[in-house]
């Protein structure tokens, strides 16, 4: 699927691409909503209210921000993020293609829209960091995945070719914004959250594995399972 001799950026999503998404979609769904009720003493109807105010942020800076939602909510979001971190994992092979990658030539960036927040949460329990040659969060860029302007500051702090990167993430409004960057090797995700039904992507082929993208006269020396 990929040429890898014409690849010198990897560029990585990480909650729903490397990591189940299974944690986001529980903890702000689900977790979230029935501990602020219970914290706050309030209503369980007033649950669907604040999976409401949370949608509503879908796609912007604030969505992403933890202090955001501490400000909005009055509870502590990290703290309540521990109550539930034991569901925070890898997807499938996502070690094993990571173990490849490092193996090869490309640099491997993760550009996330994840708070450095979540990332000193998420980070040490997954082992990631031991992989990546670069971490660009949206929150130091100032600016989403969804928007332009996040493309033209990752190129000014990890320079890379857009010709020559190839760019793998779950969510299809990023992957529209990073096409139209210019970008050319795009890639989504088949089943970000694993309790949760896969998808087709209409503009993108979605991933099942990452053994996918491994060349066949490049077999990786940790091993891929196919």
């Amino acid at each position: 699927m990929i040429d890898w001799r014409a690849i010198d950026t990897v560029l990585l999503d990480m909650d729903g691409t490397l990591l189940d998404l299974h944690f986001d979609s529980h903890f702000w769904l689900e977790h979230l909503p029935r501990r602020y009720v219970e914290l706050h003493r309030l209503d369980d109807a007033t649950q669907e209210e604040v999976r409401a105010r949370i949608i509503r942020e879908q796609g912007t800076l604030d969505w992403y921000s933890l202090a955001y939602w501490r400000r909005e909510l009055g509870v502590d979001i990290l703290a309540l993020k521990r109550e539930v971190q034991h569901l925070i994992g890898l997807r499938g092979d996502a070690l094993d293609f990571l173990t490849w990658l490092k193996q090869a030539h490309p640099r491997v960036i993760l550009a996330t829209n994840a708070d450095r927040e979540s990332l000193a949460l998420k980070l040490p329990l997954t082992g990631l960091e031991d992989y990546l040659d670069a971490i660009v969060s949206s929150a130091d860029l100032g600016v989403p995945k969804e928007e332009q302007a996040f493309w033209f500051a990752l190129q000014e702090v990890e320079p890379f070719d857009p010709a020559r990167t190839l760019f793998i993430d779950d969510n299809p409004s990023v992957l529209e914004s990073a096409r139209e960057f210019g970008i050319r090797h795009l890639m989504g995700i088949l089943q970000p959250d694993s309790q949760r039904p896969g998808r087709e992507l209409e503009s993108f082929i979605a991933l099942d594995r990452f053994a996918a993208l491994l060349p066949e006269d490049l077999p990786p020396k940790g091993g891929i399972h196919g």
